[in-house]
């Protein structure tokens, strides 16, 4: 059977424009789609913050009483060499009991505090709130 010029036309031909402008409208983003995301992202981020915040402050806790009986340590040497005198922590890196490249502060960056009464050896941080003598001094 011929066909001829009035004959229906091929479905494929005629769907094909819709499609591409069905395309076309789909390739992009809404701002609510986007908005959608960005708050989703921004609870995930908020769970892991409240998550690892408490940590960071044990951490630090840690690592200054850490610090601490490092310092006693050369301290404890520094006193054995030399009876009679507590030493300041710019001694004992001076004098090579301490390693100019390790850390001679607390985590909060405070200096230590050192006594050396009765042949008893402390060394004590001011810990999180900056200031000594108080109940979170981190000995």
């Amino acid at each position: 059977m011929k066909q001829t010029e009035h004959s229906m036309p091929n479905t494929i031909d005629t769907r094909q424009p819709q499609r591409l402008a069905r395309r076309k409208r789909r390739e992009g983003f809404t701002l609510i789609e986007i908005m959608i995301v960005i708050t989703i992202v921004a609870l995930m981020v908020t769970g892991a913050a409240v998550a690892i915040l408490p940590q960071l402050g044990k951490a630090r806790i840690k690592t200054t009483k850490t610090d601490a009986q490092a310092l006693r340590s050369a301290i404890m040497l520094y006193v054995a060499d030399n009876p009679r005198e507590c030493p300041t922590v710019e001694d004992l890196v001076s004098q090579k009991y301490l390693d100019a490249s390790k850390r001679t502060t607390d985590a909060w960056d405070t200096e230590f505090q050192i006594s050396c009464e009765s042949g008893e050896i402390k060394v004590l941080s001011a810990g999180p709130d900056l200031e000594f003598n108080t109940e979170d001094d981190i000995q």
